[in-house]
């Protein structure tokens, strides 16, 4: 069936269950499983239809180029503890890399964070072995746990629900500080820089501060009062929609409204081993009103990715589709651009966002799981490249990143070494940026995009 086909097909919430379901657990109970869904079905949402639609028009804006999207956030959420310093640390560096976006490339910044959803994780392998051991892979803390015993190991649907409050807890911590005054541009030196240290980028960062300030006190002279909505700031919520049946059990209609919402996060997308387009995952986010994103990576194929866009964004509209790159940086310049061309042929609109994390993972000697700085940058700047030559536009960036002083990634300014990882390797599956390497990848943008134009 191909993609013009499949559009004409009845959706309902449930209509994935027809396809073929990758990388979902397979669990012990269906009457306990049964249970939670019910139970989900029942709560109140996380978000509202309003808010995705503003997100929409927000991506529509991007993909023009009338706007920018950062997003950004933590690999896998976990259960364990809602620690607020990391919480408030992860919005801070958002914020500030916000901040260089915004100033340095004269444009609106769509801040978009990778939490208050982000449980579940696909796996290369469904099972684990040590020594001699062999049980289920970690899948994300809504799944399984990440200790290695049968306990941990297997399935618990009763997580669902966990996730789902952890969520909430998140998000409603998120909304507080982001409308609270946590964002106040009258106040930017407030937005703790401590982790920069000595870094020449401090100085940057501070001269970037000291402009708006002054930009501030200007427009508040002409308008002759404070601008009050300076003191707030947008935050959507974004994750990889993978757990199907808590998916579905998050999507609602309401009242009002035409179509059919994801009410548990205002951007979902679907990761690259989910993504073909006679797959659940495909047929479950074709139904939905919420803006997606889709992975593509060096292993997608061309007619897939063209199926994609028509199945996804039939009705051509803008910030509806997201196609979310993740190459490696040696693969970028052979692969992308006949996905540029085949997008293109196709005439429907799509934003262009890239992840340069994912295609630039390695092992290391010492058996730690890091990312170069020097490599990630690098597939940036070169998407950049690329997308201008065949006339499109990057108008978005992806990233795993925290505002933690993590040793997760090696480079960057400090010039973190394979001997550091040891020191502050914290992540539960993928390495991320620090603070300062995320700061100094905002620098790096507005730099390409200057010299572009």
């Amino acid at each position: 069936m191909d993609a013009d086909e499949q559009q004409t097909q009845p959706w309902r919430p449930s209509s994935w269950q027809d396809k073929t379901a990758l990388q979902q657990p397979q669990y012990d109970d269906d009457d306990q499983v049964e249970a939670v869904l019910e139970r989900l079905r029942s709560l109140p949402p996380l978000v509202t239809s309003w808010e995705i639609e503003s997100l929409r028009s927000e991506l529509g804006d991007a993909a023009a180029g009338r706007r920018f999207l950062l997003q950004g956030g933590e690999c896998a959420e976990t259960l364990g503890q809602i620690d607020v310093g990391a919480i408030t640390s992860r919005l801070k560096l958002l914020l500030q890399m916000s901040l260089v976006l915004v100033f340095g490339l004269k444009l609106p910044v769509v801040r978009v964070g990778r939490f208050a959803g982000q449980y579940a994780k696909p796996r290369s392998a469904g099972t684990e072995t040590r020594d001699g051991v062999t049980l289920p892979s970690y899948r994300g803390d809504i799944i399984n746990r990440s200790g290695f015993s049968p306990e941990d190991r297997s399935p618990d649907p009763r997580l669902m629900l966990d996730a789902y409050g952890h969520s909430a807890l998140t998000l409603n911590f998120v909304r507080a500080l982001s409308q609270g005054g946590f964002a106040d541009l009258h106040h930017p030196e407030y937005w703790d820089v401590a982790f920069l240290g000595d870094s020449p980028m401090a100085d940057d960062y501070l001269r970037i501060v000291d402009a708006i300030r002054e930009s501030v006190s200007f427009m508040e002279t002409i308008h002759e009062g404070p601008i009050e909505n300076l003191q707030q700031v947008d935050f959507y919520t974004s994750h990889e929609a993978l757990l199907l049946p808590y998916e579905e059990a998050v999507t609602r209609t309401v009242p009002r409204r035409p179509g059919t919402y994801n009410l548990s996060t205002h951007f979902p997308w679907i990761g690259l081993r989910t993504s073909s387009p006679r797959g659940a995952h495909v047929e479950y986010m074709r139904g939905i009103r919420n803006p997606i994103g889709v992975k593509v990576g060096p292993d997608s194929s061309v007619d897939d990715v063209k199926q994609l866009t028509r199945l996804l964004n039939p009705n051509r509209d803008p910030g509806r589709l997201t196609l979310i790159t993740r190459f490696g940086t040696d693969e970028v310049e052979s692969a992308l651009p006949r996905f540029a061309r085949a997008v293109a042929d196709v005439g429907i609109p799509v934003l262009w966002c890239c992840d340069p994390m994912h295609g630039n993972t390695e092992v290391a000697e010492n058996g730690y799981k890091p990312r170069r700085f020097d490599r990630i940058r690098d597939e940036l700047e070169l998407t950049f490249d690329v997308l201008e030559r065949e006339g499109a536009l990057l108008g978005g960036v992806h990233f795993e990143l925290t505002g933690e002083d993590v040793t997760e990634c090696i480079g960057g300014a400090r010039g973190i070494t394979e001997s550091d990882l040891a020191r502050a390797y914290r992540s539960a599956v993928d390495p991320r940026l620090n603070g300062e390497q995320a700061l100094e990848i905002a620098f790096s943008i507005v730099r390409k995009r200057r010299s572009a134009s």
